[in-house]
């Protein structure tokens, strides 16, 4: 199930995001306008559904949350993006990395 929202996940939303990989969350952020899509299989289907709202592919990466550990990941092939600079899995750029996490804590706070 993926959920695609601007505003905090609550508990019910939580759980059935979980329900594809038990503890880890996949999600894809809009850094710009602050809209996540989480719970995908895959992080190219949230990024479709945020550039399908109008969101630039350039605010656009993708990432996700181990809930038990808490920890937090910068990685999926959508960011692999030469064309901004970013040549791995991982988000390179401090300030985008640093947003993604930001906005992961927000998204997230009922669990982390």
């Amino acid at each position: 199930m993926i959920v695609t929202k601007s505003t905090p996940f609550d508990n019910n939303e939580i759980v059935k995001l979980r329900k594809l990989f038990d503890t880890y969350i996949k999600t894809v952020i809009d850094v710009e306008n602050g809209i996540c899509s989480a719970g995908m299989d895959r992080h190219f289907e949230g990024e479709k559904i945020l550039l399908d709202m109008g969101s630039r592919q350039s605010d656009i990466w993708g990432g996700g949350i181990d809930i038990d550990s808490k920890a937090i990941d910068f990685n999926s092939f959508i960011n692999i993006r030469p064309n901004d600079n970013n040549n791995s899995n991982e988000i390179l750029d401090p300030k985008v990395r640093e947003e993604y996490e930001r906005l992961t804590k927000h998204f997230f706070k009922e669990v982390l």
